[in-house]
């Protein structure tokens, strides 16, 4: 069973990637995002607490969040594994994702995190700041998210470096070819631990490049 982080700054192709790789693997592709929006959607008791803070402009505590993704993970659909996009993004997080797998009997089993050079990011966010109409997101303001992102996400990652199930991929160049790159990365971590999972063939006719 594959229960998986996949991590990645802006404009790398992450959420793309995170879809496909789930796909192969047979595995539910989590977003934080995403489960933020259904709970509030559906004004879940979570969902009305979270709201209470969005609406007054502040973040949303860990606890909340951490309770979101607790619910989350332990539905049928993530019960044969599952992929999470967007968390854990704290050492708090990090010991609160630990605290509930243990609790369920389970563990984290490959870390990926995606990278890709800030000055090709950069130039993605700009290109597609300008597609969308986004005149505020300028060089400064996309270095600066970056630069939040490494601070923030290293701490993050190096937690995970001594248990043995990091890999870092190459983000770069054809959509297949890093799909492939992090179908192999994924294989060698579960080798190199003892847990193989079932890879199924990249398909053909989607090598785009990610942007």
């Amino acid at each position: 069973m594959t229960r998986m982080l996949m991590m990645g700054p802006p404009g790398s192709g992450k959420g793309t990637q995170a879809s496909r790789i789930a796909d192969k693997l047979g595995i539910v592709a989590i977003s934080t995002g995403d489960i933020f929006r259904y709970n509030v959607k559906e004004m879940t008791e979570l969902g009305k607490e979270a709201k209470k803070y969005m609406d007054n402009g502040d973040f949303v505590p860990d606890e909340v969040t951490n309770r979101m993704v607790a619910d989350r993970i332990r539905q049928s659909d993530a019960e044969h594994g599952f992929l999470l996009d967007g968390y854990p993004r704290t050492a708090g997080q990090v010991e609160a994702l630990d605290g509930f797998l243990t609790e369920d009997g389970q563990a984290l089993t490959v870390v990926i995190e995606l990278t890709v050079p800030d000055e090709e990011l950069v130039a993605r966010l700009l290109n597609r700041a300008e597609t969308d109409g986004r005149a505020d997101d300028t060089a400064e303001v996309i270095q600066h998210r970056l630069d939040l992102y490494h601070e923030q996400t290293q701490a993050v990652i190096e937690s995970y470096v001594s248990r043995g199930i990091v890999a870092r991929v190459d983000g770069t160049g054809q959509i297949d070819d890093i799909t492939e790159r992090l179908l192999q990365a994924v294989y060698s971590v579960r080798e190199r631990t003892g847990n193989l999972p079932v890879v199924q063939p990249i398909g053909q006719g989607d090598g785009e490049n990610p942007e």
